[in-house]
């Protein structure tokens, strides 16, 4: 299983060095890249999950390209 964790940074070191010591983990620091990333992804599948219910009402690809 993977898990995403949202730490401050003023304990992130004392974290990363916790998971460090178990055996049975595995901690991959993220650059803010790839956080932002991850963040923005989110957010996107969220939207079309949000859309599929019909809770969104989305932009036809007609006027998306008259905006252009």
């Amino acid at each position: 299983m993977q898990v995403l964790l949202d730490i401050k940074d003023s304990k992130a070191t004392f974290v990363m060095e916790l998971l460090k010591n178990l055996s049975f983990v595995k901690a991959t620091p993220l650059t803010p890249s790839k956080a932002d990333f991850i963040k923005e992804l989110k957010g996107a599948v969220q939207e079309v999950s949000l859309a599929k219910q019909g809770k969104l009402k989305l932009q036809s690809a007609k006027d998306f390209l008259n905006e252009l």
